[in-house]
């Protein structure tokens, strides 16, 4: 049908997609197979739940995870929109009060007069019809085989890991202290955004080895374990060397004792996953120890006695295309144009990527099925550099990435070093301009 677009998937990507669409005139059914059929992951009904991390990362224009941030913002992104209506404190980054967050981007899609929600879960593809597939690392089985058939069964995988969801009444502030490393994001008489718990030498490697010796769960026996390096499970990184930890995710550095001035070995840091500070997550502690073993491990940890969990920490089979071989620029499968790809799906990596590419997809669509031109987001932004890289990547080694620096074209002009990030985002923001006003939405 002409002026209509198929949406199969409710998370990030697919919500994002479909509100862009939507406010450029095109109307919008979007396929949510939740609750009907759920996945190992999430635990809600609603539109864009989070299940890894509450937090999309640095908010600061010298970051490219932030650039990308307020390159979205001015093309009126529901998710970022969402996200900064429901922040929670974390110091430069935007982390959020997940099931606020979730809500919000609910309410306000079903609320669309352009997109009506159906709660029921696609099994079959027309590629006659304009679709844009948005379902996600935890594609279901039968979507997944139907995918197979349109990308002549390319497929990659890896593993993703979560991280335990703590109560934060459960956790000893005699023994840990709030704090933000360098004090970054602190206002004057503010404590700090996260809960820190120090560790002794001795304590590091009394909890090293237990992560060691942990029972975890085991892959199956005709699965390769590919772990995307920015998410790997704690006891991977542990098991290639004793102080990978303590230069990873449990790094010291900027963190000492507000009133002893100590300083540690290791820092296990929490942060906040509400407004409220009901629940606390361990940063960089995604597992896949068994339950058991995490709660007798981490109970270990100082502060960490008496702690009770909201979530375990988890591993889940993640699936995404061979990119650069089956999709344009303006991502649609090069065999079968009406077919758009969005999300993890397209191989980016985290959050903010799923929903910009979601952005994108949502406005090329829209053009396409309004007959006008599908104008690429220019390769000097954020938008642009992410999609050159997923579209462009060697596809024999094509592996998962988040939005950085180095995806971007170099400058035309030197500039120092200490400048160069400042100068990249001054020339994305310009670029984007004209490029923006060219897809503008008529609510826009």
């Amino acid at each position: 049908m002409k002026n209509k677009i198929r949406v199969i998937g409710g998370g990030l990507a697919g919500s994002e997609a479909a509100w862009q669409a939507a406010n450029r005139g095109v109307e919008i059914e979007l396929f949510e197979m939740r609750p009907h059929v759920s996945t190992p992951a999430h635990q809600t009904e609603y539109l864009a739940e989070l299940v890894c991390s509450n937090s999309l990362r640095s908010n600061s224009l010298e970051n490219a995870s932030g650039l990308l941030k307020e390159e979205m913002r001015r093309l009126d992104s529901l998710i970022v929109q969402c996200a900064d209506a429901t922040r929670v404190p974390a110091g430069i980054a935007l982390a959020v009060d997940r099931e606020a967050f979730s809500r919000k981007v609910t309410e306000m899609v079903e609320n669309h007069p352009r997109i009506e929600v159906r709660r029921e879960e696609v099994t079959s593809l027309d590629d006659n019809l304009a679709t844009i597939i948005a379902t996600g690392p935890l594609t279901s089985f039968a979507l997944s085989t139907e995918m197979a058939r349109l990308t002549q069964g390319k497929y990659l995988y890896f593993y993703d890991a979560i991280s335990p969801i703590l109560y934060g009444d459960s956790i000893d502030m005699s023994t840990a202290f709030m704090g933000s490393r360098y004090g970054k994001g602190m206002d004057e008489g503010s404590e700090g955004d996260y809960i820190n718990i120090g560790l002794s030498d001795r304590e590091y490697q009394n909890f090293y080895e237990d992560l060691l010796k942990g029972e975890k769960i085991p892959m199956r026996d005709f699965e390769k374990a590919i772990y995307f390096e920015g998410c790997l499970p704690l006891e991977e990184m542990a098991s290639r060397g004793k102080d990978t930890l303590a230069y990873g995710p449990m790094k010291p550095v900027g963190i000492e004792h507000p009133e002893s001035g100590e300083t540690y070995h290791a820092v296990v840091q929490l942060r906040k996953e509400d407004l409220t500070g009901e629940y606390f997550s361990m940063v960089g502690f995604q597992t896949r120890l068994r339950y058991p073993e995490q709660k007798r491990i981490f109970q270990k940890l100082p502060a960490l006695r008496d702690a009770k969990f909201l979530r375990y920490g988890s591993l889940h089979r993640n699936t995404y295309i061979n990119s650069p071989r089956l999709i344009r620029k303006s991502f649609q499968l090069k065999r079968y144009p009406n077919i758009f790809i969005a999300g993890q799906l397209t191989g980016v990596e985290g959050y903010l990527e799923s929903a910009a590419t979601g952005l994108l997809a949502g406005i090329y669509a829209s053009a396409m099925v309004n007959g006008e031109p599908v104008r690429e987001a220019p390769a000097t932004s954020s938008l642009g550099a992410l999609t050159q890289y997923i579209t462009r990547a060697p596809s024999k080694n094509f592996q998962p990435m988040n939005i950085n620096f180095g995806l971007f074209p170099p400058l035309e002009k030197h500039a120092p070093k200490s400048e160069r990030k400042m100068r990249i985002g001054e020339r994305a923001l310009k670029d984007l301009e004209p490029w923006r006003e060219s897809v503008k939405s008529p609510a826009g």
